[in-house]
């Protein structure tokens, strides 16, 4: 698997150029959301609103009255939790458009529950007029700008930073999920960082003669996609959800949603951070910990197709190696 650097950094220099109208709003996180060769580039649409984000999105929300198009960056929880208010009366109520990168999502980072964004999903897809998008690969990355360019609203979008796995070789689209695999046995919607989880494992289950429907889904709020509906709807056994979220609000809430809007009365098994905070620790020991990883993927298969995979070690792929303190800053503060 490709890695790439700092692709939304490289995306945002090269897309700006042809985007005179961007600016971006930085809460004095500039190097922390790769914004800084941004403000390199462009010095003149660059703006530091300092730690004030609730200033940042009033101020955020004037630019798009005056025909600019502001693209704010800080981490994801200093945008819904202190700025929340702001958001729904300055931006959402009036539909401006308004892009709101927020990195570091779920438990990305080590730094606690203070900096670990686990219900953002839950609360910005509430918000009328928001439309919620969560990155997954580079290739999403680096195909998003046009997009949500598009948008008549303000975005949230939970963004990946550092070294970013390539997965896909299809762009981004709007509302359309990826088709990782087919299969009737059951369907698997993953998310974020889960579907590189879920690929580790995934691969293998031909080899038992279990055929699955995998899903990646990046865009939460609308959720309206007849791809992933009738994905449900051809699942034998039941379906699974695995997101880097609270499993109350985010793509498991979601997925039950559209399932009883259609009548569709088959298990769902939600996958994610279970009604609690988490703490500060690696990923890979976090996915871990809270049930989002390779291992509970295979249990929660055993008990949808209710038999024993005999799967073992080196069936697995080996999980992708993060230095929490590298110079990309994947993690890390």
């Amino acid at each position: 698997m490709e890695i790439k650097t700092r692709v939304h950094a490289n995306n945002l220099v090269s897309w700006a150029n042809e985007n005179k109208d961007a600016l971006v709003l930085s809460a004095d996180l500039t190097s922390s959301c790769e914004i800084d060769q941004f403000k390199k580039e462009y010095p003149d649409r660059f703006l530091n609103m300092g730690v004030a984000e609730q200033n940042m999105m009033s101020f955020a929300a004037g630019l798009a009255r005056e025909g600019f198009y502001p693209m704010v960056h800080t981490f994801g929880v200093f945008i819904y939790r202190r700025a929340y208010d702001q958001i729904a009366m300055s931006i959402a109520y009036s539909n401006l458009k308004v892009a709101m990168f927020g990195f570091l999502p779920g438990i990305m980072t080590p730094g606690g529950a203070s900096h670990q964004a686990i219900e953002d999903i839950s609360i910005m897809r509430s918000l009328p007029n928001m439309t919620v998008l969560d990155m997954g690969d580079a290739t999403e990355i680096e195909t998003l700008l046009p997009v949500i360019k598009n948008i008549d609203g303000p975005v949230y979008i939970r963004m990946l930073r550092g070294e970013v796995p390539k997965i896909f070789t299809e762009p981004f689209i709007f509302n359309r999920a990826k088709i990782l695999s087919r299969g009737s046995d059951l369907t698997l919607i993953t998310s974020s960082i889960c579907t590189e989880e879920a690929l580790r494992v995934t691969h293998a289950l031909k080899k038992f003669n279990i055929s699955i429907n995998h899903l990646h889904v990046s865009t939460l709020k609308p959720f309206t996609d007849e791809t992933v509906l009738e994905a449900i709807k051809e699942s034998k056994s039941g379906i699974i959800t695995m997101e880097n979220h609270s499993t109350i609000g985010g793509l498991g809430t979601v997925v039950s949603e559209l399932m009883s809007e259609h009548g569709i009365g088959k298990k769902l098994y939600k996958l994610g951070i279970q009604d609690t905070f988490s703490h500060g620790a690696s990923k890979n020991y976090l996915m871990k910990e809270h049930g989002m990883d390779a291992i509970t993927l295979i249990k929660t298969m055993e008990r949808v197709l209710n038999k024993k995979i005999p799967i073992n070690d080196s069936d697995i792929l080996d999980p992708r190696k993060i230095e929490v303190h590298s110079i990309h800053k994947a993690e890390a503060l």
